[in-house]
């Protein structure tokens, strides 16, 4: 039986690639000059750094004016709050990697809302779809790029 993969998956390199692009960027702008600001990555945790909570947001509109122009979507960021002390403000932010339960329970419930004749298992972090017909899968494939959902969905491992 025909089937494929939903994953949410992040390219951590082309993120590492932005990171990099941003300080580079930050360290020759005029307005940064003398000051400590900076984009950090540590695993899956990205670490933005300013003298002040307006400078943290200019740099974290450069961070994300760099992400984009990489293909990382930007939904797959999920931010911190704001840590702001006397001479600096900071702000975490963790890469999600997977899908979580509940967002896959709502997928699973969005794919047999749609009444075609598929079935969707969900296995760890991802959820397999199968059905008898390639078109049925093709049109989950559709719905679901079209479902109102605050992660990104990539599509692996479609097998007839």
């Amino acid at each position: 039986m025909p089937s494929f993969d939903v994953v949410s998956k992040t390219d951590l390199h082309e993120v590492t690639n932005a990171v990099d692009q941003a300080n580079r960027e930050i360290t020759s702008r005029f307005d940064f000059k003398g000051t400590n600001a900076r984009v950090e990555l540590a695993k899956e945790v990205i670490t933005i750094a300013a003298p002040t909570d307006f400078q943290l947001k200019q740099v974290d509109e450069i961070f994300r004016n760099k992400l984009a122009k990489r293909a990382v979507d930007i939904r797959s960021l999920k931010y911190n709050d704001m840590d702001n002390k006397l001479n600096e403000a900071k702000q975490t932010i963790q890469v999600k990697q997977g899908i979580d339960t509940e967002t896959a329970k709502k997928i699973v419930k969005f794919i047999k809302d749609t009444q075609l004749k598929v079935q969707a298992a969900i296995q760890g972090e991802q959820i397999r779809v199968t059905g008898k017909k390639r078109d049925d899968l093709q049109e989950v494939i559709t719905r679901l790029r079209t479902a109102p959902l605050d992660i990104p969905l990539q599509y692996m491992n479609f097998r007839d």
